[in-house]
């Protein structure tokens, strides 16, 4: 902890405008005076006047107007933005993603996490493959550097289709950019159609578990589903690439889970790290951690029989190969990698 306060305190200045840049985020004065309990803490019972009327403070208010204002610049960006003509069935645009969306990860991948990836030789130059990784770090920045680093380091700029949540296409402008991008709802449908096409499909079967598991349980892996992803790869006959990512873990250190915001939000969970949301907008900046993924040898699926997708004894098995498998790499991972700053 000790290191992530350190790190967190360094951005702090930065933000606050010690040293070079300084005065940069002047609404960062305004948008907290008066706030809390000490100086203009609100009296009991009183109420914040918001552009839906008035809403009482504390938490669940601010939970609120935070909702609002997100949710008002999403649908003013999607406007903007709009849906354009989908360039696949699933809206993905390679243009669009090679021109807006990966300089933006580039920039985290390379500078910001310093990502390390290995491995790429045993993702195919062309042709479907399941890449299947452990899910961690508050948001799912994982997926976004998994696709970055397939896209610039493969030899063959393989870009990967990530099958994501149903919550991430209920959120406006976010699910326009997550299909430009590549995402796909998660849905065994889909997930057979883009195999059959022969593209690399990336699935994290903890799901909310991993992305929203404490800071105490990092690195541990959550239950793989019913392992859907096994029978995905049986039925399509393609190999099963297990893939470990450690470094975003770090990023966003979940210390505690605020369920009655998370039920008033309708979010699987809310998180309290040590920056948010005690700074606002500033408590989302990612903390710098280092990051390596390893992209372990396939797990192939030739040997398998038409149906053998069906029995739950053979799903069972291989899934638990592929966990056990990603598993393992973690610890090494985490053993070569020491400490995650610095």
């Amino acid at each position: 902890m000790r290191q992530l306060t350190a790190v967190a305190s360094g951005i702090l200045r930065s933000a606050a405008g010690e040293g070079p840049g300084r005065g940069a985020l002047p609404w960062l004065a305004t948008s907290y005076a008066g706030s809390g309990d000490q100086g203009g803490a609100l009296p009991r019972g009183s109420r914040i006047a918001t552009a839906g009327g008035t809403r009482p403070p504390g938490a669940a208010s601010t939970a609120l107007a935070l909702r609002d204002l997100v949710d008002g610049a999403l649908r003013a960006a999607e406007s903007h933005l709009g849906e354009g003509e989908p360039v696949d069935e699933f809206g993905f645009d390679p243009g669009f993603n090679a021109r807006v969306l990966l300089p933006i990860a580039r920039f985290f991948y390379q500078h910001w996490f310093r990502v390390q990836i290995r491995g790429l030789e045993h993702v195919p130059a062309e042709g479907a493959a399941l890449v299947v990784a452990n899910h961690s770090g508050t948001l799912p920045v994982d997926a976004l550097m998994l696709q970055a680093g397939l896209h610039d380091e493969h030899p063959a700029g393989r870009n990967l289709r990530v099958l994501g949540a149903d919550l991430v296409y209920e959120i406006p402008l976010v699910s326009v950019l997550a299909r430009r991008g590549g995402h796909t709802r998660a849905a065994p449908a889909n997930a057979d159609a883009l195999l059959r096409a022969g593209e690399v499909v990336g699935v994290f079967p903890e799901g909310f578990k991993g992305i929203g598991k404490p800071f105490a349980d990092r690195y541990q892996l959550q239950r793989f589903g019913r392992g859907g992803f096994a029978a995905t790869a049986i039925r399509a006959g393609v190999p099963l690439i297990p893939c470990a990512i450690i470094g975003a873990e770090e990023i966003y250190p979940m210390i505690g889970n605020a369920k009655k915001v998370a039920d008033l939000l309708r979010l699987p969970y809310f998180p309290i790290t040590p920056l948010f949301p005690w700074l606002g907008p500033l408590g989302m900046v990612p903390l710098p951690s280092r990051w390596i993924i390893e992209l372990c040898p396939p797990v192939p699926t030739n040997g398998y029989r038409p149906g053998d997708e069906a029995d739950p004894a053979a799903v069972f098995d291989l899934s638990g190969r592929v966990r056990g498998t990603i598993q393992r790499k973690l610890d090494d991972l985490l053993t070569e990698r020491g400490p995650a700053f610095g």
